[in-house]
């Protein structure tokens, strides 16, 4: 089981494609189940030249910036070799 670690936001850099898989409407349920206390499952990143990219999670990384936060608690996963 993998063991979730918080990140600053603003170390997190957001890939073209997972910008593509954003939906607003997503992002405000998100943000409300953020806003009644609710916990969101953690988003999941990767390492990457020195900073951490997003593997999935875009909506929800989203909705935690929408409420303010700085932090977001993540998955560091490892980057598939092809």
């Amino acid at each position: 089981m993998l063991d979730s670690i918080i990140i600053k936001i603003s170390d997190i850099y957001i890939p073209a494609e997972r910008k593509k898989e954003l939906d607003p409407l997503k992002v405000e349920n998100f943000a409300e189940n953020l806003l009644n206390e609710k916990e969101l499952k953690p988003i999941r990143v990767r390492k990457g030249n020195g900073r951490y990219v997003l593997v999935g999670g875009v909506n929800r990384l989203s909705a935690h910036q929408a409420v303010g936060e700085d932090t977001v608690e993540a998955y560091v996963v490892r980057a598939r070799q092809f």
